[in-house]
């Protein structure tokens, strides 16, 4: 873990009034899409890493499982969005043109190859965004130190095809609006253990990956 007193300071500094506020305090919003994927898969990931993040920062959070329509305005609410799933994502127009408002004005996604995801994401994220490239992020890159150093990119989680996990992101503006990860799938890390019967190293080794996504957004 980085020892950089500035950062806690930031976070503690900036959620000082998140009891009284709620509004201040660290959400994420599953997000809930068209094609008949289970998006909605392993509902206590979220909670178990905002839970997390509060354990090792202090940062208040709202530890709940909240899901969000992509062709909704409520998702302009949320800063964080979270995609995973196992099967197709087949957007409606509807979908393409608020997600790609979403991430224009400002807004992350983070998405998560639960399995069988990949190339209907591919295909979809072109959709949102034609114009821009989904590239590999090096292993300098602040999203892989922004907390806990991973030199090496995304965590093995869980194996699918035998390859080496990776760690994509798509660009606008110089700002990371979207980051995706493959061979990975660290999400099912911070699953209830029952959930995977992951071992704990495996387990925190997710939840600490995702406190640098989470911090990283924070921070930019």
């Amino acid at each position: 873990m980085k020892n950089t007193i500035s950062i806690l300071l930031i976070f503690l500094i900036y959620y000082t009034s998140a009891a009284q506020n709620p509004a201040n305090s660290v959400q994420i919003a599953r997000l809930k899409y068209s094609g008949g994927g289970d998006w909605y898969n392993d509902p206590s990931s979220e909670v178990n890493l905002l839970n997390y993040l509060t354990q090792v920062t202090k940062v208040n959070t709202i530890p709940k499982y909240q899901f969000v329509d992509a062709a909704s305005d409520e998702i302009f609410n949320f800063p964080f969005v979270f995609c995973t799933g196992h099967g197709n994502m087949n957007l409606t127009k509807t979908e393409v043109a608020n997600l790609r408002e979403y991430l224009l004005k400002g807004g992350f996604l983070y998405v998560d190859d639960d399995y069988g995801l990949d190339s209907f994401f591919r295909r979809e994220i072109k959709r949102i965004l034609p114009e821009a490239e989904l590239v590999e992020l090096p292993f300098s890159h602040e999203i892989y130190h922004s907390f806990y150093d991973f030199n090496y990119g995304p965590p093995k989680t869980h194996e699918h095809e035998n390859k080496s996990p990776q760690g994509f992101g798509i660009f606008l503006e110089n700002r990371l609006a979207v980051f995706y990860t493959y061979e990975s799938n660290p999400s099912d890390g911070w699953a209830d253990k029952e959930v995977h019967g992951d071992d704990d190293k495996t387990r925190e080794l997710a939840l600490q990956f995702g406190v640098n996504i989470l911090i990283y957004v924070l921070n930019n």
